[in-house]
């Protein structure tokens, strides 16, 4: 609780006190005439004034200022009426009971925004460099790519880099919501933001501070707020038209009435009855403050929502695409079979290594680690990148082609009577001087969890899932089978996968989304084109973290599926606090009107709806977004521990 929270809560509670003791003196004193009125009206000033004197200033500012509908203007209006129709205590409890309305507002506010506050602290304050064989403080902003810096335990880790020498543990909650410690050892990437536990180590800087991990989260953080969703962008119009709508609704009710039954007194207080329903506070900070519990839940996680558009969209999801390679497969590729022609398998291998050297797609790493050889780069010239297909290369001045069939098909090269492979995976051709030399099979490992993150997500509501591959189409329906997915699409070429979600986009309906989840290498034109783009594990890839809407700092497929249910009890919460909120108000503005209401009514129908849907908003953090952290606090990336929190938040549903 903030020093100015606390300030508040005893101005509160004094008024309080004092109240109740103007409510029993009142009892006690009967003066005779004018006297007793004006003693109550004196007595009962101090608690409406110590509770609400912020309240008056506000209206009168606001008022010269020509901002005159507000909950100010209402409040102070309702209670000062009611000060002149002898209604003191209730003036004075009516002021009372909205500030505490008013505390309980910032309270939630300010608990919601802890999680994101918590986020603030990962900012590493400065970057330890050696000089003259004595480590030095400086500002991480200093630091140049190359340098080495070290860092202690206990210390933050200041810049991304890579582990050039120790061995230690480092604390990566802060980051990925995940409470079991990550082991880092000499060759290891390290993410600023983390925090070293035991060893020492020393860290060579891949990045500047501004383009860094921990820079690039913070920078997501403060700007998710500038990205309203629907539902914040309604109240703020509703609000616009509402509060003039009802004061003049008062004013009516305040006068028309009398002029056919007379009784002014009577219906003008039911006309300040009515404009203390009328508050519209309950929807103008429920509603924001759900979508800040729910992304700052997200944020404990290790997701990171650019704003509650997109937080509002993925609860609407039907359809969530994914990308095959780095997303539901590990991307580590391993040679599973060699199908040579005419020339040994070792020399198969070597064409194809030649031909792939420049490359760092995964396929290529697992053709370099299967040939023994040595690659001599003086005996290679004229590498280019055939998009879609494959890679050509001059080795020893022979044209060397490495790709997929397509690649082949587009020279003419015949594969006539070349034995085929028997092993399914990722198949490479290889041809040298327009002949055709034989293929590799590669194969990819399947993500653990993911298989549990598919059905989390079906669990939830998503009615499709499919899968975008440029893989061979046996190959796909293998990883498809295994995992659960609906729809498949092979063999697609990049520009494919772009077409492939627009027509997915167009047959959809038009009150649902498409979510497409890819591993942020290469996906950024369709993560753009999806109505929500997830990145997985893509923190440090600027080309990831711009185009998605959403990004999972680590490789946990299971945090999808979180990511999906928090969205879901979001929207859920916000409907229910725009219906109830509505309903209420409604309900209590026609019976005050027709005088079956009186101001304690009224101050339920303001103050006790805006507590109640305000606890129901921070029920979202609390509900959700703590649990999806604590609920397997040994090890968060279990797949089932995630996958049976997911069910228990579907099941609320």
């Amino acid at each position: 609780m903030s020093k100015k929270q606390r300030k508040m809560l005893i101005r509160i509670i004094v008024a309080l006190v004092v109240f109740i003791a103007c409510e029993i003196a009142e009892k006690l004193i009967h003066l005779n005439g004018v006297w007793d009125t004006v003693v109550k009206a004196a007595m009962f000033a101090v608690p409406y004034l110590m509770a609400g004197y912020d309240v008056l200033l506000k209206a009168i500012k606001n008022i010269s200022k020509g901002h005159v509908f507000d909950e100010n203007f209402l409040m102070a209006v309702a209670t000062v009426g009611a000060y002149g129709t002898g209604e003191f205590g209730e003036a004075a409890a009516v002021m009372l009971f909205y500030q505490v309305g008013e505390w309980f507002q910032k309270y939630a506010v300010n608990r919601s925004r802890a999680s994101i506050t918590d986020l603030m602290n990962i900012m590493p304050e400065y970057a330890n460099i050696e000089k003259d064989g004595q480590i030095v403080q400086v500002e991480p902003e200093t630091v140049a790519i190359g340098d080495i810096i070290i860092v202690q335990p206990g210390e933050k880790v200041p810049l991304d880099g890579t582990v050039i020498e120790g061995e230690t543990f480092v604390d990566t909650a802060a980051l990925t919501g995940e409470s079991v410690p990550r082991k880092l050892s000499v060759g290891d990437e390290v993410l600023s933001g983390v925090i070293n536990q035991n060893g020492v180590i020393r860290v060579k800087v891949s990045k500047e501070f501004d383009d860094s991990t921990v820079s690039k989260i913070l920078e997501l953080v403060e700007n998710a707020s500038t990205r309203k969703a629907q539902y914040e962008q309604f109240i703020t119009r509703f609000a616009k038209y509402y509060t003039p709508i009802v004061c003049f609704l008062a004013l009516a009710v305040a006068i028309i009435p009398p002029i056919f039954v007379g009784e002014f007194g009577k219906w003008f207080h039911r006309a300040l009855i009515f404009l203390v329903v009328s508050c519209p506070c309950a929807l103008v900070i429920s509603i924001p403050l759900s979508f800040f519990s729910g992304i700052g839940g997200a944020s404990k996680a290790g997701i990171l929502v650019k704003g509650s558009n997109y937080l509002e969209l993925l609860g609407k999801a039907k359809i969530a695409v994914f990308d095959k390679t780095g997303t539901l497969t590990k991307g580590v590729f391993k040679v599973v079979e060699t199908c040579a022609n005419g020339i040994s398998e070792d020399d198969l291998l070597e064409l194809a290594a030649y031909g792939e050297y420049y490359s760092n797609h995964p396929i290529a790493a697992s053709i370099k680690a299967a040939y023994k050889g040595t690659v001599q780069i003086d005996r290679l010239d004229g590498y280019e990148e055939i998009s879609g297909m494959g890679i050509k290369v001059l080795k020893d001045g022979k044209e060397v082609l490495v790709g997929n069939k397509k690649l082949l098909d587009s020279r003419k090269i015949s594969m006539a009577g070349a034995k085929q492979p028997s092993k399914v995976g990722t198949v490479l051709f290889v041809a040298e001087n327009g002949a055709y030399k034989g293929c590799i099979t590669i194969a990819d490992e399947i993500k653990d969890g993911v298989k549990d993150a598919i059905a989390s997500i079906k669990k939830c509501g998503i009615d499709n899932v499919v899968m975008l591959t440029g893989d061979k189409k046996e190959v796909a329906d293998s990883v498809a089978k295994e995992l659960g997915i609906d729809t498949v699409c092979a063999e697609l070429m990049p520009g494919d996968k772009v077409d492939k979600v627009e027509q997915l986009l167009r047959e959809k309906d038009e009150d649902s989304t498409l979510i497409f989840t890819g591993d942020g290498i290469n996906d950024a034109p369709v993560l753009m084109r999806a109505d929500v783009g997830i990145a997985m594990g893509a923190m440090g890839q600027d080309a990831a973290i711009e185009a998605a809407d959403i990004v999972l700092i680590d490789d946990d497929p299971g945090k999808i599926a979180v990511a999906y249910a928090i969205a879901r009890k979001t929207v859920r919460i916000v409907q229910q606090n725009i219906v109830f909120a509505l309903a209420v108000k409604i309900i209590v503005m026609v019976l005050g009107a027709l005088g079956f209401a009186n101001m304690w009514a009224a101050v339920f129908a303001d103050v006790g709806v805006a507590f109640l849907a305000i606890i129901n908003a921070i029920d979202d953090e609390f509900d959700i977004a703590v649990p999806a952290k604590e609920v397997v606090p040994a090890n968060f990336n279990s797949a089932q521990g995630i996958y049976e929190m997911v069910l228990r938040l579907a099941e609320e549903e």
